[in-house]
C-alpha cells in the first residue's frame, strides 16, 4: 500500500461525494478552438481564459460538482482580478484536477488504432502540477470498434500505459482517473460494445493489479455500453443501463473508489437519463456518477458565445445541467427537472 494511501483515499472519496460529479473542462487547445468556432468565438488564449473564468466562478457550482479537470493552460491562468483558477476552485470547495496525457497518436503498424502518449517526463510534471494545487489527474485511452478492431495488442498497450500513469500519480499523492474510452463511432450493436468494453476492462484491471495500484485511491472513467452512433437500432434507456451495469459488475473490483462516466458524444439530456437509469436497480458495489464535458458545458457555451452580458445566463445553464446530473447520480432525476 502506498505511503500516502490515506491522502489518496480521502481525495477519491471527496470526488465521489453523493449527488456530485466531475466537470471535465480539460479540452485540448484544438478541441476548445473548434467548439469556439461553432458559436463564432475567436480562438484566442484570452477568450479561452474568459470562458474558463465563467466556468470556475459559477455561483453554486460546488453543490453538484466535486472536482474539475483542467487543461494545463488553465491550471496556470487567472481571473480578470488576478486570482489563480485553482485557488478559485479550492475556495469554492471543488477539488482541482489536471489532464496529463499528450493525446492519442497512431499506433505504429496497427492501422486505425491509437496509443496515448505523455509518459515521458510525467513524474516531474506531476510534482509541478501538485505544487499548483492539483489533487487528481486524468489520462484517456481511445479505442475504436469495427469488425476487426480493437486488436488485442492495442488493448494491451493502452491498458499498460494507463496503469503506468496511475502508478506515477499515486506515487505523487495524486488520484488517477483512469479513462479507457471506447468510441461511439461506427454501427456496432449494444452487445458488441458490451463485449469489447468487458475485454478492455479485464485488461485494464489486470495491468492496474500488476502495477500495484491502490484501487481505493483511483476512479474509473469509462464509456457507457451503447450501440454505435450509426447503428440502425436504438437501445432503450433500460437496456443501456442494464448492459452497462452488468458489464461493470463482472469486471470492476468492488474496491474501486467509484465510476464516473464520460458522456462520449451523447446529448446532454440522454447522458443524464442513462446515468439515472443505472440507479433504478439493485444496489451497486461502487458509486456511479458523471464526469462530463460537452454534456455539461454545451448549453452554457452557446448562451455565452463570447458575450459578457450573457455570463450570468450561461452560468445558470451550467448549474442547471450539473443539478440534473447530480440528481441522476442518486437516481432522483426526472425529465420535468429540465424545465
Amino acid at each position: 500500500m502506498p505511503l500516502n494511501a490515506d491522502t489518496l483515499i480521502d481525495t477519491a472519496q471527496a470526488l465521489m461525494a453523493p449527488g456530485k460529479g466531475i466537470l471535465a473542462m480539460d479540452e485540448s487547445l484544438g478541441t476548445c478552438n473548434r467548439r469556439f468556432a461553432q458559436v463564432g468565438i475567436d480562438p484566442t488564449e484570452e477568450n479561452r481564459r474568459r470562458y474558463r473564468e465563467l466556468l470556475v466562478t459559477t455561483p453554486g457550482l460546488a453543490a453538484h460538482i466535486s472536482g474539475a479537470i483542467l487543461f494545463e493552460e488553465t491550471l496556470y491562468q487567472h481571473t480578470a482580478g488576478g486570482v489563480a483558477f485553482p485557488e478559485v476552485l479550492r475556495d469554492a470547495g471543488i477539488v482541482v484536477g489536471i489532464k496529463v496525457d499528450a493525446g492519442a497518436q497512431p499506433l505504429a503498424a496497427f492501422p486505425g488504432e491509437r496509443i496515448t502518449e505523455g509518459l515521458d517526463g510525467l513524474r516531474e510534471r506531476l510534482k509541478a502540477y501538485a505544487a499548483q494545487g492539483a489533487r487528481f489527474a486524468k489520462w484517456r485511452a481511445v479505442l475504436t470498434i469495427t469488425e476487426q478492431l480493437p486488436s488485442g495488442f492495442a488493448i494491451h498497450a493502452n491498458a499498460q500505459a494507463l496503469a503506468r500513469y496511475a502508478a506515477l500519480c499515486q506515487e505523487a499523492g495524486i488520484v488517477p482517473i483512469v479513462e479507457p474510452e471506447i468510441l461511439m463511432d461506427g454501427d456496432h450493436s449494444l452487445a458488441r460494445c458490451q463485449a469489447v468494453t468487458s475485454e478492455v476492462l479485464q485488461h485494464v484491471f489486470e495491468q492496474l493489479h500488476q502495477h500495484r495500484i491502490l484501487l481505493e485511491g483511483m476512479i474509473l472513467k469509462p464509456n457507457m455500453v451503447l450501440p454505435g452512433q450509426d447503428s440502425a437500432v436504438t437501445a432503450p434507456l433500460e437496456a443501456v443501463a442494464q448492459a452497462t451495469v452488468d458489464c461493470f459488475r463482472r469486471k470492476v473490483p468492488a474496491a474501486v473508489a467509484g465510476i464516473a462516466f464520460l458522456s462520449g458524444g451523447q446529448s446532454s439530456t440522454l447522458a443524464t437519463a442513462h446515468l439515472n437509469a443505472m440507479h433504478q436497480g439493485a444496489p451497486l458495489p461502487w458509486p456511479l456518477t458523471f464526469s462530463y464535458g460537452r454534456a455539461l458545458q454545451d448549453d452554457a457555451l452557446h448562451l455565452w458565445a463570447g458575450d459578457d452580458n450573457q455570463v450570468e445566463a450561461a452560468q445558470r445553464a451550467l448549474v442547471q445541467r450539473a443539478r440534473c446530473n447530480g440528481a441522476a447520480a442518486q437516481g432522483h432525476y426526472h425529465p420535468s427537472m429540465e424545465q
